[in-house]
């Protein structure tokens, strides 16, 4: 009974992460470019109190074993990154990725991060940043004076400037790719950063070599499904609700225990 309390106690801790992940995934639904996740749990230790297949009297071999689990653990939170849906903004500095890929961003200590946001806005200097301010990577400045912005499928990103009569090429915005996506450590601000489970960044021009084309004009909102996120909130609950129950079963066989009398 001692064994009962601690492994149910281990579930209810799972089940509370559980519910955390769950909060947090309901918490981002209008997140721009926010990708849900998803927590594995795996079983513990197991206390073998008599082996498959040893030997019984008369030289019978006992088919099946006694095994007594301890609990679960949570053992990964996996992002998931399928598409989620675009929100037409008629925004040109809105941008959208159809396919894989993450938009580039230059971090101020140098390094590079990675977003799926391409809610994008122009500094004072006319640099593509993000809301936080960081540039995107490479850098990307658009001149004085300019009336039109357009982005094409391929980044190219061409303005038209007062008194022109045919655009010029600004730059052109670079996506990256990775072997694993699930890998990428989140860093919050809609940004991840690249890891060794990750991989190395490909970067790459979209519509090229497995990445994703741009559209202008839209937005990827969060992959958050309301209704599975509610059903995942409510079986949480039930398995918190009842591993507690098995710790409360327990104390009260451990209660009937102490009440013997000789």
């Amino acid at each position: 009974m001692i064994r009962a309390l601690w492994t149910a106690a281990t579930g209810m801790a799972a089940q509370q992460l559980n519910v955390d992940n769950t909060a947090n995934n309901l918490a981002n639904v209008n997140t721009t470019g926010f990708k849900k996740s998803r927590v594995d749990f795996q079983d513990l230790l197991y206390q073998t109190l008599r082996p498959a297949g040893a030997i019984a009297a008369a030289g019978a071999q006992i088919p099946t074993g006694i095994q007594i689990g301890y609990g679960s653990r949570p053992v990964a939170t996996q992002k998931i990154f399928t598409q989620g849906d675009y929100q037409q903004t008629g925004n040109a500095l809105d941008l959208v990725i159809e396919g894989s890929g993450f938009f580039q961003v230059l971090m101020p200590d140098g390094s590079t991060a990675y977003t799926r946001s391409g809610s994008l806005k122009m500094d004072g200097d006319g640099r593509l940043v993000t809301s936080d301010g960081y540039a995107m990577e490479p850098e990307i400045s658009v001149p004085e004076g300019w009336v039109d912005l357009s982005v094409g499928t391929d980044g190219t990103v061409s303005v038209m400037l007062t008194g022109e009569s045919s655009p010029q090429e600004a730059g052109t915005i670079q996506l990256a790719r990775f072997t694993n996506p699930a890998g990428l450590k989140s860093l919050g601000r809609n940004l991840y950063a690249a890891t060794d489970t990750s991989g190395e960044a490909v970067p790459g021009t979209p519509g090229d070599e497995g990445l994703g084309t741009i559209a202008q004009g839209f937005l990827e909102m969060s992959n958050v499904n309301v209704v599975e996120e509610m059903v995942n909130l409510i079986t949480g609950q039930r398995a918190y609700e009842i591993n507690s129950r098995a710790i409360q079963t327990a104390d009260e066989m451990l209660q009937a225990a102490n009440s013997l009398r000789r």
